[in-house]
């Protein structure tokens, strides 16, 4: 069985509630793993509504934008320096929004979501 952000079957009390119904589909938690620097990979998840979107499993280059130059340029990514959202992570190389990350271009900040939209977006800091 899944895990479901289903309602719960106990009462405030302890004491067990009878069960109402089955879990509904669109309940189901999808366990999601973490984004880490690598040769790109992405899968196909199926999203309500029919849609698909694709999350990465591995990426090694994203899109920077430089402030000074004004301008977008493609960029490799080396390692992670600094996550803010856990320190293992920078150890790890897990790439979330917030994370410093070493590129070929110097340092940038990831400002996008990239588990959400496949692709990392990266400000330069330096």
């Amino acid at each position: 069985m899944g895990n479901t952000n289903s309602p719960t079957l106990r009462k405030r009390t302890g004491g067990e509630k009878g069960k109402r119904r089955d879990k509904r589909k669109f309940e189901f938690v999808d366990l999601v793993k973490p984004i880490e620097v690598g040769k790109k990979e992405l899968i196909r998840i199926r999203v309500r509504g029919g849609s698909f979107k694709s999350r990465p499993l591995y990426i090694d280059e994203g899109n920077m934008y430089d402030p000074k130059a004004k301008s977008h340029k493609k960029v490799k990514i080396i390692r992670v320096l600094e996550n803010q959202a856990n320190r293992s992570y920078s150890r790890m190389n897990i790439i979330t929004k917030g994370s410093i990350l070493e590129t070929s271009e110097g340092k940038a900040k990831v400002v996008n979501r990239p588990g959400q939209t496949g692709q990392v977006s990266l400000v330069k800091i330096d």
